[in-house]
């Protein structure tokens, strides 16, 4: 792979998606690698913007040929990162990131792990919600979920949130025009700061994990 790969992950709610097309505007030479899912498309999505929506058994075809750098179950559907459109994206002469889960982020750190080193061959971003009012706030304001949908949300967000300390870089999205310069400042590798398992991250995880 020529170009560098980013991994970032979040709880629903925390507003990834949002950072990376803010950082995606401003950064000419980085790319998203789009994801492959079978869960429904919603009426704001476009197939092969959003999502390459494809059915179960086409899903389970490309895991037969190892077509998938990493895939796995969200929500009661499945989502993955194809090996194909990740090598045109490099062939290309881009970085590429990628927007999954941590499940996602651990097989991706695991399968670009080079053997003489043992580093990965990425570098992982989380990002975490200001507080565990915010992240509710946020879950409640789409207007789309029922109450019972929306505490599942939650429970899960809390268990995402628990895997922070795998990721080497963390960032609070607070202020969104900070979260994305902090996104722009690990894409440009000047982000010492950010890192994951820092100090002043503790009263706001004790929140967020209760």
């Amino acid at each position: 792979m020529s170009g560098r790969l980013f991994v970032i992950a979040a709880p629903s709610g925390a507003g990834k998606t949002s950072l990376v097309k803010a950082a995606l505007e401003r950064a000419p030479n980085l790319r998203v690698c789009v994801s492959h899912t079978t869960r429904a498309r919603r009426t704001n999505e476009v197939d092969g913007r959003d999502y390459h929506f494809v059915t179960v058994d086409h899903f389970k075809e490309m895991i037969a040929v190892d077509g998938f750098l990493e895939y796995a179950p969200v929500f009661d559907n499945f989502y993955g990162t194809s090996r194909k459109a990740l090598e045109e994206a490099f062939g290309r002469g881009y970085d590429v990131i990628l927007e999954i889960d941590w499940q996602g982020a651990r097989q991706v750190r695991e399968r670009t792990r080079d053997p003489m080193t043992g580093h990965p061959g990425c570098v992982s971003i989380f990002v975490l919600p200001p507080s565990r009012a915010e992240l509710e706030r946020r879950l409640r304001g789409r207007g789309t979920d029922s109450e019972s949908v929306i505490e599942r949300r939650l429970r899960d967000a809390v268990a995402d949130m628990r895997h922070h300390d795998e990721f080497e870089y963390v960032i609070v999205n607070q202020d969104f025009d900070r979260a994305v310069a902090d996104l722009l400042r690990i894409v440009a590798g000047g982000a010492e700061d950010l890192a994951g398992g820092r100090a002043s991250l503790d009263p706001l995880l004790r929140d967020l994990l209760g």
